[in-house]
């Protein structure tokens, strides 16, 4: 395993984290607690270093989880977590008041069984708190030493250049993928500008990517209300899996590889966070990290990906004012 810095900041943690949220939530089928546990170590045994978990996750469980398989490595790993909304329930709306980060981050150090947050992200903005009182809040957090370093999700370019003038940021966490490439425009460049590194989550396009997902869900995965994810537009974006597919030939690697690889080759302070609850998936992700994508590779699959037209929102139509504030 390599390592990276996010940004400017000094957290410095492996190239590939893991996310750790499919564990315990949003695809409908969750893992046994001790394999959950038996699969982070593993990771840390394998080099991992970074871990992304909120309190969302469950909600609470996946921080709990988190917590007792890190504990005997604790000072070794970065642990990432987040608040943002009401009572940990994305249902009950968003909550980033002032009071309410506070008492996430308690709560969140208690399940997490470490005395500092690594890095706390605000898992979304919420429109009836200024990013302002949020960003002074994280940076009272930081001076208290319950919170090493800020960072936002899903957070548009205007959110960001405020908060980041309170606090400094150190990571901002967004889907970005071959299959999601909107950062490009906005996102990157202004992340350059500022010093903020950047996590992608759903790297692998939450499966898609991977070549073997098939429109078939299980209940409670949340992939059965996204339009994308519909029989229709897996199909119609099937060109898509068979670009990735034909690199992975030729470079000898599995089309979950390429998808990482193409990721850390865009900027060195990306850091994606894949997720899986199979050990050989995780050996599989890690090992994305020894693909070597040359400048003519990258220039290559720009010009493929320019030709692909993707079908579908990421989102029902109800998620979407939660995203780009």
């Amino acid at each position: 395993m390599i390592n990276r810095k996010l940004g400017a900041s000094d957290l410095e943690v492996s190239a590939i984290g893991l996310g750790c949220m499919g564990l315990s939530h949003g695809y409908g089928v969750t893992a046994d607690r001790g394999d959950a546990i038996q699969l982070i170590r593993a990771a840390v045994d394998k080099g991992v270093t970074f871990f992304d978990t909120a309190e969302a996750y469950g909600p609470f469980t996946n921080e709990d989880v988190v917590g007792e398989a890190l504990e005997p490595v604790r000072d070794q790993v970065v642990i990432a977590t987040k608040f943002g909304f009401a009572e940990g329930v994305p249902e009950k709306g968003l909550d980033s008041r002032p009071e309410r980060i506070r008492q996430v981050a308690d709560e969140a150090l208690t399940r997490l069984r470490t005395d500092r947050i690594d890095l706390f992200y605000q898992h979304r903005i919420d429109p009836n708190v200024p990013v302002e009182d949020v960003a002074g809040t994280v940076k009272d957090l930081i001076a208290e030493g319950k919170v090493r370093a800020f960072g936002m999700s899903e957070a548009g370019p205007d959110a960001i250049r405020r908060a980041h003038a309170v606090q400094p940021l150190a990571a901002l966490q967004s889907e970005y993928s071959m299959w999601w490439r909107e950062p490009e425009e906005k996102i990157l460049p202004l992340l350059e500008e500022l010093g903020i590194g950047f996590v992608p989550f759903a790297p692998l396009g939450k499966g898609f990517l991977t070549g073997k997902l098939e429109a078939t869900y299980a209940e409670g995965d949340f992939r059965g209300m996204v339009p994308r994810f519909q029989a229709d537009a897996l199909a119609a974006n099937q060109a898509l899996v068979d670009l990735v597919k034909a690199i992975a030939e030729e470079k000898e690697a599995t089309p979950a590889q390429v998808a990482l690889a193409w990721l850390l080759a865009q900027r060195p302070w990306i850091v994606p966070i894949p997720g899986t609850t199979k050990l050989h998936r995780l050996e599989e992700n890690i090992g994305a990290v020894n693909i070597d994508l040359t400048t003519a590779d990258i220039d290559s699959i720009a010009k493929a990906l320019a030709g692909i037209k993707i079908v579908g929102d990421r989102y029902p139509a109800s998620y979407q004012t939660l995203i780009n504030r």
